[in-house]
Parts: structure tokens; C-alpha cells; sequence
């Protein structure tokens, strides 16, 4: 059986059990748990390193102080960008009620974050259980997903930026070889996702430079990987995205505790 079997095996059986269980392993940089699913809501936690958890409906990228919150019976894939320490919750169906039923990714305050440590350390008992479920309804999304269109002509252009997030073809080149004009491109992004093609390209981009800052690269580097022109412009961009510079954005949590 390959490590990545083996790793959603093990995963899958700590989801079974009482109202809160946890699950806590390591993986290296490149590693990759397949394709699966849990009867149980999921929050999945790095003390260390990026995650990116892929489903149908799109990619949530994870750095350090921040989790992905995963529902009952959604089918993910879960990458490792980076040393990562990951450090899983498993919740009863509605246990968690003031967070979506549908992926997102959410802010870890210092306070959640020893809890989950706690919790995959020594077990929870139920006041550190009640105590947890309080603190993640409290927890709020951030902009950290990527959301894939449906429709055939848009998705085959979203598979191209995301597999080359830095390439600089234009976007009239990528609709006309997708099959439709960039206008009836541009509607189905709207619709679908919620995003402009332009704003989905700068997404998918920023998304790609969380996953390699979180592997160990310079700013320099991610920023011309990324399709930047510059180091500065790169920071300001990420800066407008996600309130911080990339070096402050993974040194520290942005919650109070």
C-alpha cells in the first residue's frame, strides 16, 4: 500500500468515535493524501508548512495559522507544500453550527491554535471539546480559495491558469484556444465563481505564491514565479489581498486569542 493510501487510512479511522476526535501526522514537501472522504465535519490545521485542499468545486490553500474547514462527505485531496505538521479535528455532523457547509478557509487564533495542539497531544475531554466548538464559531473565512467554473469552455481555462499561474498569454488567446470569446468567457467566471477572469488569474496566482513561500522560497523568487513584473509589486498585491506582507503574513496570527 503507498504512503499516500496509507496516510487517508489512518486518517479516515480517527474519524470515527466520540463528538470531537483528532488526528496527527507529519509529511514532507511534495507529499499528498488522495482523493477521500469523512462522515464527520473536518478542520484541518499546519503548525508548520502549506496545505492546498483540492475538490471539484475548487483549491483552498492553508499557511501556518490558519485551517480549512472541510464538510461531512466532501470529496478533497490534500497537497504538502513544505515540512508539514498537520494537525486534523473531527467533528460530529453539526456539532460546529456557525461555520458554512461548504470548504473555507479560517483564521486560527492562539487560543484555537493550543487547543488543537492540546487536543491531538493528549485527547479532549469535553470541556476542552465545548470549548473548541465555541472558539470556531467565532472563527472568520479569509479569501484564501480558489473556485473552479463549471462550464466546460471557462474550466479549461481555469485548468491552464492554475497549471501556469506565471504564464503571461493573454487572456483573449487562452478563451479562443478554450473554444468560446473572451465576453462569454468573462460571464461564466462571473456567474460561477463570483470573479472576474482577470481578478480569478491575480487569485489563482497569489494562491500559487502562498504554496511556494510555505515551501521555503525567497519573495523574489515567488514574485517573477508568479507572473510579477516585480518584487514590489508582487508585496503590494499581496498586501491588498491579504492585509500583510508576505513575511508578516507567515510569521504571526492575525486573530486575538
Amino acid at each position: 500500500m503507498s504512503n499516500f493510501r496509507q496516510s487517508a487510512h489512518r486518517e479516515d479511522r480517527a474519524a470515527h468515535g466520540p463528538g470531537m476526535t483528532s488526528f496527527a501526522r507529519d509529511y514532507v514537501s511534495g507529499e499528498m493524501i488522495t482523493t477521500h472522504a469523512h462522515d464527520r465535519d473536518q478542520l484541518v490545521y499546519a503548525s508548520a508548512g502549506v496545505m492546498t485542499v483540492r475538490t471539484e468545486e475548487g483549491a483552498w490553500v492553508t499557511p501556518p495559522h490558519r485551517a480549512v474547514w472541510i464538510p461531512a462527505g466532501v470529496p478533497h485531496a490534500i497537497a504538502m507544500s513544505g515540512h508539514v505538521a498537520m494537525r486534523t479535528l473531527y467533528f460530529r455532523p453539526a456539532l460546529v453550527r456557525g461555520l458554512p457547509r461548504k470548504c473555507c478557509v479560517v483564521a486560527v487564533s492562539n487560543l484555537v491554535r493550543e487547543l488543537i495542539l492540546h487536543a491531538c497531544a493528549h485527547g479532549a475531554d469535553r470541556h476542552v471539546s465545548a470549548l473548541l466548538t465555541r472558539q470556531l464559531r467565532a472563527l472568520p473565512a479569509l479569501a484564501l480559495e480558489l473556485p473552479m467554473p463549471s462550464d466546460v469552455r471557462a474550466r479549461r481555462v481555469a485548468e491552464r491558469l492554475a497549471d501556469d499561474p506565471g504564464a503571461r498569454t493573454g487572456l483573449a488567446s487562452l478563451c479562443r484556444d478554450a473554444g468560446a470569446s473572451r465576453r462569454t468567457i468573462e460571464r461564466s467566471f462571473l456567474a460561477e465563481t463570483g470573479l472576474s477572469l482577470g481578478r480569478w488569474r491575480q487569485q489563482a496566482r497569489l494562491m500559487h505564491a502562498v504554496q511556494m513561500l510555505g515551501g521555503g522560497a525567497s519573495v523574489t523568487e515567488v514574485a517573477f514565479e508568479a507572473g510579477y513584473g516585480a518584487p514590489g509589486a508582487f508585496t503590494v498585491a499581496f498586501h491588498k489581498a491579504f492585509g500583510a506582507t508576505p513575511t508578516a503574513y507567515f510569521s504571526a496570527p492575525d486573530v486575538a486569542s
